[in-house]
């Protein structure tokens, strides 16, 4: 008859404790939310953002000279917030991933100077493993599909970015001809 070792981690360093506090912090939940409350938090940051960016993009584009220059550097500084913030989110949920996939779990007993690790019953990794499957993996697809869409918005940004001054070098250059 075998029995299945009492685990010697404590509570709190427990990856299956770790993923519960996580998805239950207001902060780290926010990645499991239906879409349109997935999406507000972002929205409220990248608004926040141009408080602070708008007034630095309009020094050196002035919103009534260069209003396409001003709303794609106003837009680009406003997106800072929102990528530090999804990229911890997504720090959060990568760390427990990684906790809850590894065979051993290393814990700390009374502080950190007595490290110690306890190798998981196959019956633990396979629960653990299950949890990153269906809960885990889909935030972290879910988070790397926004930082997905964030970058392309940079890419056209830059694009259209990119033309306006080449259009704009033309036409300076035709002027000077003429």
């Amino acid at each position: 008859m075998s029995s299945v070792p009492v685990c010697p981690v404590p509570k709190e360093q427990q990856p299956l404790e770790e993923y519960q506090a996580l998805k239950d912090a207001w902060f780290f939940r926010w990645a499991a939310l239906e879409r349109f409350q997935y999406h507000r938090p972002f929205i409220v940051f990248w608004g926040i953002g141009w408080l602070i960016s708008a007034p630095i993009a309009s020094v050196s584009f002035p919103m009534a000279k260069d209003p396409v220059h001003f709303g794609l550097s106003s837009a680009a500084g406003a997106t800072i917030i929102p990528l530090l913030v999804l990229l911890r989110i997504y720090l959060g949920w990568f760390y427990i991933r990684n906790r809850l996939l590894d065979e051993t779990v290393v814990y700390e007993e009374s502080g950190w100077y007595d490290g110690q690790v306890w190798d998981k019953p196959p019956e633990v990794v396979e629960r653990d493993r299950l949890i990153v499957s269906y809960q885990i993996q889909p935030i972290l697809n879910r988070l790397k599909t926004t930082f997905l869409i964030i970058g392309l918005s940079f890419l056209a940004g830059f694009i259209v970015w990119w033309t306006l001054t080449v259009v704009q070098s033309l036409n300076s250059s035709i002027q000077l001809m003429s």
